[in-house]
């Protein structure tokens, strides 16, 4: 049986980091675009009006849940750390 070994380095930090930034600035001009086109619409009992305002709400809720991704995403890097320090010690 072949097994194969993933290694981790705290190099893989950098492009995570970029990753969550690049994200942020999509999600920060994504949300201010979908407001603007809401804010086209002046009857704000239309179904377009509400649907433009479900649709923000719901990105709007993505960056809270950003650092939690990026603190599983580092603690899985150090966990590999730690475990290929510890099975190299042998």
């Amino acid at each position: 049986m072949n097994q194969k070994t993933v290694n981790f380095n705290l190099g893989d930090l950098a492009p995570i980091a970029l990753t969550f930034v690049v994200v942020g600035i999509v999600l920060v001009y994504g949300i201010d675009v979908v407001s603007d086109v809401r804010d086209d619409f002046t009857d704000t009992a239309s179904q377009e009006y509400q649907a433009g305002n479900e649709t923000v709400t719901a990105l709007a809720k993505i960056p809270d849940k950003l650092p939690l991704i990026a603190t599983v995403a580092v603690a899985a890097i150090i966990i590999g750390l730690i475990f290929r320090f510890f099975m190299n010690r042998r």
